[in-house]
């Protein structure tokens, strides 16, 4: 091997070297998370509170209580926890549109402005919609 080669082939090991070295941060970042995920898993039932009950080990459903017996039918479920859902889908996905938007509003200019105003001027025809028709009542 010549000279060259050597020297061009430690160069490039040095530049490897150097760019892995800017993720030692992030390494050392999820070592220490890990770390304490671990640590505190295994502390809390060490030096935790030791007052078992009946209760405690029963399965939990949500503030009913439960029965032995399943229900037959399943029960109704009021449709206003769906419509909640749904909603929340709605406005969730309205903040993931709005994000890049406030983000690039300088780039974008007079027409990104006027096309946002249309979406949200669309978002808030499908709240009103929903509100006029009761949606948002939990009565």
């Amino acid at each position: 091997m010549s000279v060259l080669a050597v020297s061009t082939s430690v160069a490039q090991n040095e530049n490897v070297s150097a760019g892995l070295g800017s993720y030692l941060p992030l390494f050392l970042l999820f070592v220490l998370a890990a770390g304490f995920a671990v640590f505190s898993a295994l502390l809390g039932p060490l030096v935790g509170p030791r007052r078992y009950n009946r209760a405690k080990f029963e399965a939990y459903e949500c503030g009913i209580e439960p029965s032995p017996q399943p229900v037959v039918g399943g029960g109704r479920v009021p449709v206003a926890y769906y419509l909640t859902a749904m909603l929340f889908i709605l406005f969730d996905i309205e903040m993931v549109f709005l994000y890049p938007f406030a983000v690039s509003a300088d780039a974008i200019g007079f027409f990104g402005l006027v096309e946002i105003v249309l979406f949200i001027a669309t978002l808030g025809f499908a709240y009103a919609y929903v509100w006029r028709r009761g949606g948002l009542d939990w009565n």
